[in-house]
């Protein structure tokens, strides 16, 4: 039976279960995790290490299909769409924040085509002064005008996860979902980058949905969802 959204959630999950392996003989990552992100809201889930965080991000995400349930961002079901739809979906809605700087960036891009990525591949011709005012707007935002030409490799780690905060950032997504950002950062470049993640739901509304095992940064959250055993304390 069709459920009725939540208003304003930008998020919903209605027990979403994650097994790997074998009916019966697999391991169990999530275990009928229900919960609602409501829209304008900066949420951290936090939890030991195999706790199904990671696994929580990933199905909420749309990056992995759950063994059951439901994951809705918006009034979007996420599993009734097709891997191309699905694919379409995270690339327009979705913005992501990864720890590694190898998924954050493109190496053989500059930084401002690093930014404007997600539109070229919508379709939008990396040419026009529309898109490139668009990458030169966020990158001034995030501390790093002026550094559009350059390559990510001349950045620090901390200046790379601020370009990947500003290409999250530049489809205006629903969603932007973070995996550890600030887990190889020094504290001053991790104040940096959180404080980019609240600005974007303060200040242009946006949700954001972050997964750490840093209490510090846990406490720039309006929410904190806790993880044990692939269930929510």
């Amino acid at each position: 039976m069709e459920t009725t959204t939540v208003r304003g959630a930008a998020l919903r999950l209605e027990a979403v279960s994650r097994c790997h392996g074998r009916p019966g003989r697999g391991t169990t990552a999530l275990d009928a995790v229900s919960c609602v992100v409501p829209a304008g809201s900066f949420t951290a889930v936090v939890g030991p290490s195999g706790s199904g965080k990671s696994t929580f991000l990933q199905c909420a995400a749309g990056l992995d299909r759950p063994t059951s349930g439901t994951v809705r961002i918006g009034p979007t079901d996420l599993g009734r769409l097709s891997e191309a739809a699905l694919t379409r979906f995270r690339r327009d809605r979705i913005g992501f924040v990864f720890q590694s700087h190898a998924l954050n960036l493109v190496p053989s891009l500059s930084v401002e085509e690093n930014v404007v990525l997600p539109l070229v591949l919508a379709g939008a011709d990396p040419a026009d002064e529309r898109v490139l005012a668009r990458g030169r707007e966020l990158l001034a935002r995030v501390g790093l005008a002026g550094r559009g030409g350059q390559g990510p490799a001349t950045l620090s780690g901390g200046e790379q996860q601020r370009v990947a905060v500003a290409r999250a950032l530049v489809t205006g997504p629903e969603v932007i979902f973070a995996d550890e950002p600030t887990a190889s950062l020094d504290p001053e470049s991790a104040e940096l980058v959180l404080g980019l993640l609240r600005d974007a739901v303060r200040v242009d509304g946006r949700t954001v949905v972050m997964v750490t095992h840093d209490p510090v940064a846990a406490g720039w959250a309006d929410t904190v969802l806790t993880m044990d055993g692939g269930r929510l304390r």
